[in-house]
């Protein structure tokens, strides 16, 4: 499943991380009391950072940052740690730059990318999840799915663009009232200035789309990155030449599938036919 299941993070480096932390507030002269004033959370916050207890957030990893030196030492030991519950090891790189994208391109054909799905398709999808998950991990799936869910919205100037595979939605996932939920959700977010979605109809003869999965994004430096995701593992792909490739198949395709009007008409039929 894409984004997949979250493992914690190994305790011996939540600990490594805290040693670190406290040796530079150390060094600079600073009681927990004081640092944690400074960067606006309690003497027990930071106290739990320092002891490996407790997962840095990144407000505290940014605050703390200026007050330590400024290096960048905080902020770059931090990249090794940050761990958000219900994304996958290999997909947390990629869903960290993904907040901070001016543009995002999504084609997927396997399943509603984790943007775009509810909270009951989640749900579906984690079913059929092997090994089984418990109702924590099901929980921790769907908070991170709509954590990330927010940057639609809270990112207007970003562009998002999707293509989507017209099965995807044919195929009923978790049954008929779900798939009409998922439905008005992607008619729902399709309304937004910045977003873009197109239907790739189930019948169509020239498709750029072929070899599979395509997720892009540009950077605030202008710079564009790929990521390519197989089971239980992800790769991010910033070779100039390949993320050249992936961006001419997506530009194909964005000709090849239905017109953004026609993708949402061809949904509310679908949705009528439910």
């Amino acid at each position: 499943m894409v984004e997949g299941s979250g493992e914690p993070e190994p305790s011996d480096s939540l600990r490594t991380f805290g040693a670190m932390l406290q040796a530079l507030r150390e060094h600079a002269g600073l009681s927990r009391e004081e640092f944690g004033r400074q960067i606006g959370f309690s003497k027990h916050t930071v106290e739990s950072v320092e002891l490996g207890r407790r997962m840095p957030d990144d407000d505290f990893v940014e605050a703390a940052e200026p007050v330590l030196g400024a290096t960048g030492a905080v902020r770059k030991a931090a990249e090794h740690l940050q761990r958000r519950p219900g994304l996958a090891s290999w997909f947390r790189q990629w869903a960290r730059k993904e907040k901070e994208a001016i543009s995002l391109c999504t084609y997927e054909c396997r399943m509603i990318p984790g943007l775009l799905q509810t909270e009951a398709y989640v749900r579906a999808l984690s079913a059929d999840q092997l090994p089984p998950l418990d109702d924590t991990e099901v929980e921790e799936l769907w908070a991170a799915r709509s954590d990330r869910q927010k940057i639609l919205r809270e990112r207007p100037h970003t562009a998002f663009s999707f293509i989507l595979e017209e099965h995807l939605f044919r195929r009923r996932t978790g049954g008929a009232e779900v798939t009409r939920g998922l439905i008005d959700h992607v008619l729902n977010i399709a309304s937004l200035r910045n977003i873009e979605i197109q239907l790739m109809p189930l019948v169509q003869e020239s498709h750029a789309g072929l070899q599979g999965t395509i997720h892009l994004l540009e950077t605030a430096k202008l710079k564009w990155l790929a990521y390519n995701e197989g089971q239980e593992s992800g790769q991010l792909i910033s070779d100039a030449k390949v993320v050249s490739v992936l961006q001419s198949r997506y530009a194909r395709m964005r000709s090849q599938a239905l017109t953004i009007q026609d993708s949402l008409s061809l949904l509310k039929r679908m949705r009528g036919d439910l």
